[in-house]
């Protein structure tokens, strides 16, 4: 069984290594501490372009939510936020790092295709579960040796055809 917070691409596989910490290891580090100047300089502000899925399977239900990084900014630092003021009876970062999986990252040339899927929960303190159960696939390119998100289309449902 694998370490949900180890990388599975060798050092030497430096794309794809690069990516997976970046849209893992950063992204989940910056949530928990809800601080986006950890990941603000992983994402290119003038391509930046998101899709919400909505957790629906039909894509005439997805919404461009983030036509804008500043957007999505705003609306990451509002789950952050709110996410940080629940409590849980287990560790966050060992329950959201066990339930993300990016094994599949596609990569021609100067662009990368990278699928982050959630697929897991969280015991809050009062009984009940976070449910992490989506997906997303990022839309990276190479910048000066450097890999960024230019944008994603997330929230999908996982598994996907599945609201």
């Amino acid at each position: 069984m694998r370490n949900p917070v180890e990388n599975p691409f060798a050092p030497s596989d430096h794309a794809r290594h690069s990516i997976w910490e970046m849209l893992v290891s950063r992204d989940i580090d910056a949530f928990l501490a809800a601080d986006w100047s950890m990941v603000a300089d992983d994402f290119l502000e003038k391509e930046f372009i998101a899709i919400d899925g909505q957790r629906k399977a039909n894509p005439d239900e997805w919404r461009l939510a983030f036509p804008t990084l500043a957007a999505y900014r705003h609306e990451w630092l509002r789950q952050a936020r709110d996410f940080a003021g629940q409590s849980f009876v287990e560790d966050p970062r060992a329950a959201i790092f066990s339930a993300t999986t990016l094994e599949d990252i596609e990569i021609n040339g100067d662009l990368a295709l990278a699928r982050k899927k959630f697929d897991g929960r969280i015991r809050r303190a009062d009984g009940q579960f976070d449910v992490l159960r989506w997906q997303t696939v990022y839309y990276c390119r190479r910048q000066e040796s450097r890999w960024k998100i230019c944008g994603f289309t997330g929230y999908l449902p996982n598994p996907m055809g599945v609201d």
